[in-house]
């Protein structure tokens, strides 16, 4: 049995300083941060991380990125860092933001599947950071979800599937985010986005000339392009700029349905009248609907409904981000109009 704290409604953290000796001892934490739930180990204890591995189902090629708490540690696990890589973290960090690093040799090769290089993030979530100082290492953390499964935002959705893997469990509520972070790797000066999250292009640009979106090549040899973020039940995402076209064609298609789920912005929920209707958020705050995405698709699969209909969003911004959750979770069975 894992032992478990709730913090949701507390700033007294001295109690982390139990789950950071989890840590020391080679156990597996699961804890909040500001962008998704973590699944997290010593990240320099091979044997720890491979639990890791094991709890999720993961791919032992499928490399996990490392949680710091200041740049001492990120220079401790990483070597040969730019004068842009420096200016990257110094803007981002702490934040929903993960760079590629190259690795030195006390990071196991399990961690990177065998790669010379090593992802790193300082977390803003309080939680987060404050268990990587007690800890005093380096914590391997993924996303706390089954592979290829929805990611968690909230401890309910998410504690049952790992509550016979876990040494200790960390209740701070729902993630301020909702999507994972940002992956970016300087490659010859240019950052190249691995994965969006809702540090943008845009804000990226303030650094470089040049930034490459390497999430659209599926040729890129820099990410892992297995199944994520998938929901049990099939997913349709449909799309227009015309709004009235967009709900015209989820209600065309809802109707050849005999249960079907509709994930509707908070404008449209009157337009779907007598079906299953989820409230994603408003069109106007994409960071709402961010931080809604995954407990909105949990939700949907309760219903256990034969097609989920997701309305999807603006590629721009943090839209992009969304977008690429969305087409994950739908595997591509995307209209746009």
């Amino acid at each position: 049995m894992y032992q478990y704290i709730d913090l949701k409604n507390t700033n007294d953290f001295s109690k982390l300083k139990d789950a950071a000796k989890i840590i020391q001892s080679g156990g597996l934490v699961l804890f909040p941060t500001e962008t998704v739930y973590g699944l997290g180990a010593n990240g320099l204890d091979e044997n720890a991380v491979k639990k890791i591995y094991l709890a999720k189902g993961r791919s032992f090629n499928n490399p996990i990125n490392l949680l710091v708490s200041n740049m001492e540690m990120v220079e401790s696990v990483a070597k040969n860092i730019s004068p842009l890589e420096y200016q990257l973290m110094e803007a981002f960090f702490p934040g929903p933001f993960t760079i590629i690093l190259e690795k030195r040799e006390i990071v196991p090769d399990i961690v990177t599947a065998g790669q010379n290089y090593v992802g790193v993030r300082n977390s803003s979530g309080v939680i987060a950071k404050k268990l990587v100082e007690y800890s005093g290492v380096p914590i391997a953390a993924p996303s706390a979800n089954i592979s290829g499964k929805l990611s968690g935002t909230s401890f309910e959705d998410i504690v049952k599937d790992f509550k016979n893997n876990i040494d200790f469990a960390i209740d701070g509520g729902n993630s301020e985010i909702g999507i994972e972070s940002t992956i970016v790797k300087v490659i010859n000066g240019v950052p190249h986005i691995l994965r969006p999250g809702s540090i943008t292009e845009e804000q990226l640009l303030q650094f470089a000339p040049t930034v490459i979106k390497d999430f659209e090549d599926a040729n890129s040899s820099n990410v892992n392009h297995a199944p994520h973020y998938t929901p049990n039940s099939n997913c349709l995402l449909v799309y227009s700029k015309d709004n009235k076209k967009m709900v015209d064609e989820i209600n065309k298609i809802a109707a050849q349905y005999h249960n079907p789920c509709i994930l509707a912005s908070h404008e449209n929920l009157s337009c779907y009248e007598g079906k299953s209707v989820i409230d994603i958020g408003s069109q106007y705050n994409l960071n709402e609907i961010a931080k809604n995405i995954f407990s909105c698709l949990q939700k949907a699969d309760s219903f256990k409904p034969d097609i989920v209909i997701m309305e999807g969003v603006e590629k721009k911004g943090i839209g992009i981000a969304i977008m690429n959750r969305l087409m994950r979770a739908c595997k591509d069975n995307y209209i746009e109009i």
